[in-house]
């Protein structure tokens, strides 16, 4: 436990990795803006939301052409908003502070079952709807499968997250372990980029890591990427989807739905997707998450 607050503390202290997340940038992102919740006026900007898939930074270069296209073709100001945590962000839907949010497939699942937060789209992704959870290692490790993983260091990234922590998790219950059981230590990330970062400074051993930031980090900046190499990857999830409160106003949850569905047809809409490497936005199935809903179910029996 001792090594564990150890990591933590280091890793919360190290400047490169916390210095985005501290401070308000009035054009860009905050997780300390003090909020009333309340839903969306007609005459107001509309806020969508990001989860932290990946950090601050990456996700307002990544998104915002996203927005301000979306902005252009319904007339109204859209405003980005972050949280730290995927359950930060699952409140804001539920409550309705967001119009709605781009976030991962465990934290849906969750938001689904227990608000009725409601499918709006989901992305296409090399012609493909799915993805996978990476157990990645650095390099030069000597680990070659996740048994090998017992006594090592750990990173997962959010408790809500499916590849990031509800895989590794199933893989641990499978074994009839825990992560408090099987590893020396471990830490929470909170952003998939910071946990390949982690590995490939050797700050852990392993982490867990959706296989879509991977691969587009591998393809774009493979600065971290390069040191690290995948040694496990899992079966096929849903894709993390865009989704809105279920009292969301039908006007304008069926104007962003068609937006999103669209923007693939025009030359403006097609470049943007192009730099993050979507195809396309499509109509979702909530039973394309069914496989995380039994693994879900499975890891909270184990640990009652």
């Amino acid at each position: 436990m001792i090594k564990t607050v150890l990591i933590i503390i280091l890793f919360l202290l190290a400047p490169g990795l916390v210095g985005c997340i501290e401070k308000e940038d009035a054009k860009k992102v905050s997780f300390e803006e003090k909020i009333e919740f309340s839903p969306v006026a007609e005459n107001e900007s509309i806020r969508i939301g990001v989860a932290a898939i990946v950090s601050p930074e990456k996700t307002f270069v990544n998104y915002q052409e996203i927005f301000d296209y979306i902005s252009e073709k319904i007339g109204r100001p859209v405003k980005l908003v972050q949280r730290k945590t995927y359950y930060e962000m699952n409140e804001l839907v539920k409550t309705g502070y967001v119009s709605a949010a781009f976030i991962c497939s465990t934290a849906y699942v969750e938001g689904h079952d227990s608000s009725g937060m409601e499918l709006l789209v989901i992305p296409v992704v090399n012609g493909k709807t799915v993805y996978y959870s990476y157990t990645i290692v650095a390099t030069d490790s000597d680990i070659e499968n996740f048994e090998q993983l017992r006594g090592r260091s750990f990173a997962f990234s959010d408790p809500l997250s499916n590849s990031g922590y509800l895989v590794p998790a199933y893989y641990l219950v499978m074994i009839n372990e825990t992560p408090d059981s099987f590893f020396k230590s471990y830490i929470f990330t909170y952003s998939h980029d910071r946990s390949i970062e982690v590995v490939a400074e050797k700050l852990v051993d392993a982490a867990n890591v959706d296989s879509l930031i991977w691969d587009y980090a591998n393809a774009t900046d493979p600065k971290f990427t390069s040191k690290t190499k995948i040694i496990k990857k899992s079966q096929q999830y849903g894709m993390s989807p865009v989704v809105v409160p279920k009292d969301l106003d039908p006007e304008l949850k069926n104007k962003l739905r068609e937006v999103l569905l669209r923007m693939h047809e025009d030359e403006k809409g097609r470049a943007i997707l192009s730099r993050i490497m979507i195809d396309k936005f499509i109509l979702g199935d909530d039973a394309d998450y069914n496989s995380i809903r039994e693994m879900r179910a499975r890891v909270e029996a184990y640990g009652k």
